[in-house]
């Protein structure tokens, strides 16, 4: 279900994010609208995509989502509507990748939790996940790869 997770550091990074706080039952609902809408303004601003695009969970709560949609750039993004111009720091996280469709998130995170736990390692309570192949790459979700990342304290 996931790979061996490793710690790693991430590398400092621009973004173009749109923060929601949603029901966690709209989340499917909200997910590709909020991309295009980030997307749409990322081609009028002659901006492109630095990499996959990505979620900043704040926090896990069982009923609500908090979250940003991310979309790494190479130049800051002009505030416009929801979308702002964002920035990630180095952090040092567990990291592992996921091989799967998206309803099996979920268990990837419980085993990816319980080993970060077995481990000793003390996380916050954000998390990240990246979008590196799904269903706008392969229609097959046995393709698609999660990069899920938890900081570490």
């Amino acid at each position: 279900m996931i790979e061996h997770p490793v710690v790693t550091e991430t590398v400092a990074q621009l973004a173009a994010v749109m923060q929601l706080a949603i029901p966690r039952n709209q989340i499917q609902a909200a997910m590709g609208p909020g991309l295009s809408e980030i997307m749409e303004t990322l081609e009028a601003q002659g901006i492109r995509p630095a990499g996959p695009w990505f979620t900043h969970h704040f926090k896990m709560d069982p009923a609500t989502f908090d979250f940003e949609i991310c979309v790494p750039v190479t130049a800051s993004v002009t505030p416009v509507g929801r979308v702002k111009a964002g920035a990630f720091p180095v952090l040092t996280v567990v990291r592992t990748t996921y091989h799967g469709g998206y309803e099996g998130l979920g268990a990837a995170w419980g085993e990816f939790k319980a080993w970060i736990a077995t481990h000793g390692h003390t996380t916050g309570p954000d998390l990240f996940e990246c979008y590196v192949v799904g269903p706008d790459t392969s229609p097959n979700s046995a393709d698609w790869r999660t990069v899920l990342w938890q900081p570490l304290l």
